[in-house]
């Protein structure tokens, strides 16, 4: 859990949990983790979809309002698994002509009454945990396949390792979706970032844009994560969300400017949408991420 959620849970402040998730993993009792804490054995351990669907939610929803904007009616897509992947493919169902290809059940049910999207399931071994497709039966379907984008999330993000994920096979069928597409786009709320889990799925180099929400005020390591991101030519897009304890609204849509050359450009395709200006290319911003800490 993220220390915003648990301020929120026991009713105190960040300040106080901060300080109480030191003591309790001085004792044993949780692993702490960039921006939160999670249950010892962190590392490998994977939470089940139960529990995931719970976490962030606001974030999710924002970053997946955001994301939707980058597809185009009439494209071919892949979508990984994922409570992120599955809010984007909620908004999926509105995009005529859309083709989406994905190892996830949940992602199929948020677009199966969508008259105007396909959806191509892989084959695969079905995994309980996240209601995936695994296996190689999956990743055989996925060979031959090209597609211009491929939307994935994960258990965590960092500029030196990239996307990574706490399970062998999940992270094997994702490093095939990522095979199979121009473009690849992480979808990851603040708390992932600079958490790093035990297989790499899509390293750094091969990111092409990361879309997150905008880490809370006393997060510099959330901070400093992103711009080491956009150090290495990753396009970071930045959305609004109202999931802090007080209530501050944050300005729905906000993004960074996109850093560097725009890696995997598919001609004819849109860049990120913005709604504050801050990718045009003639902004003296341009190349860093900017606005990411309050003032």
């Amino acid at each position: 859990m993220s220390l915003r959620e648990l301020a929120r849970v026991v009713q105190t402040s960040e300040v106080t949990v901060r300080r109480d998730v030191r003591a309790l993993e001085a004792e044993g009792l949780l692993d702490r983790r960039h921006g939160g804490a999670v249950l010892p054995g962190g590392f490998t351990r994977e939470s089940g979809f139960p529990q995931k669907s719970h976490l962030a939610t606001a974030e999710k929803t924002a970053i997946a309002d955001l994301a939707a904007g980058l597809v185009e009616e009439g494209e071919a897509i892949v979508v990984g698994a994922g409570t992120t992947t599955q809010e984007l493919a909620r908004r999926l169902a509105r995009v005529p002509g859309l083709t989406v290809v994905t190892n996830s059940l949940l992602v199929a049910q948020a677009l199966a009454h969508a008259n105007r999207v396909e959806v191509v399931m892989t084959g695969g071994t079905l995994r309980g945990s996240n209601y995936a497709l695994v296996g190689s039966g999956a990743e055989q379907s996925l060979q031959g396949l090209r597609v211009s984008k491929a939307f994935l999330s994960g258990s965590g993000l960092t500029a030196e390792r990239g996307l990574s994920t706490s399970n062998m096979l999940s992270a094997s069928v994702d490093r095939a979706l990522v095979q199979a597409a121009a473009e690849v786009v992480v979808l990851a709320d603040h708390t992932k970032l600079g958490t790093d889990t035990m297989f790499q799925t899509v390293p750094t180099d091969l990111i092409t844009r990361l879309v997150t929400d905008e880490p809370p005020a006393h997060d510099d390591r959330a901070a400093t994560e992103l711009q080491a991101l956009a150090d290495q030519g990753v396009q970071i897009a930045v959305a609004g969300a109202s999931g802090s304890p007080g209530g501050d609204q944050v300005p729905a849509g906000r993004r960074a400017p996109l850093p560097g050359p725009r890696r995997g450009h598919v001609p004819g395709s849109s860049p990120l949408r913005s709604t504050t200006g801050l990718g045009d290319p003639a902004s003296p911003d341009r190349g860093r991420v900017a606005d990411l800490r309050r003032r």
